[in-house]
């Protein structure tokens, strides 16, 4: 029992004496962490604003494709809605034909 009081009561001073330093241990380098470079797309997804968007779909996605929209949501912080809007956009810019396609059935339909 005195033996661990005595440990107890060493370990006690060292912590009260500040400048005494073990000369055995070394010093820990703190590693420096380089914030990986992002991309520009996630910068995109990030960026837009969603907040004033009230229309609500219901889309169905394989399994796959869902397990890798939750790892992206996880990894870089950019929620579903998010992605699915930017995608719709992208997909309207990257085909003009389909809003052409869409114009045609609008100019076509009669109620």
């Amino acid at each position: 029992m005195n033996e661990i009081k005595t440990l107890a009561d060493q370990l006690r001073s060292k912590m009260a004496k500040p400048d005494t330093l073990d000369k055995t241990a070394k010093p820990v380098k703190k590693k420096e962490v380089r914030p990986p470079d992002i991309p520009q797309i996630i910068d995109r997804l990030r960026e837009l604003d969603v907040s004033s968007n009230k229309t609500l779909i219901h889309a169905r996605v394989d399994e796959q494709t869902a397990q890798m929209i939750h790892h992206l949501k996880i990894a870089t912080g950019v929620e579903v809605t998010r992605l699915i809007c930017f995608s719709i956009r992208h997909l309207f810019e990257q085909y003009p034909e389909l809003k052409t396609i869409i114009k045609n059935h609008l100019e076509k339909f009669e109620l």
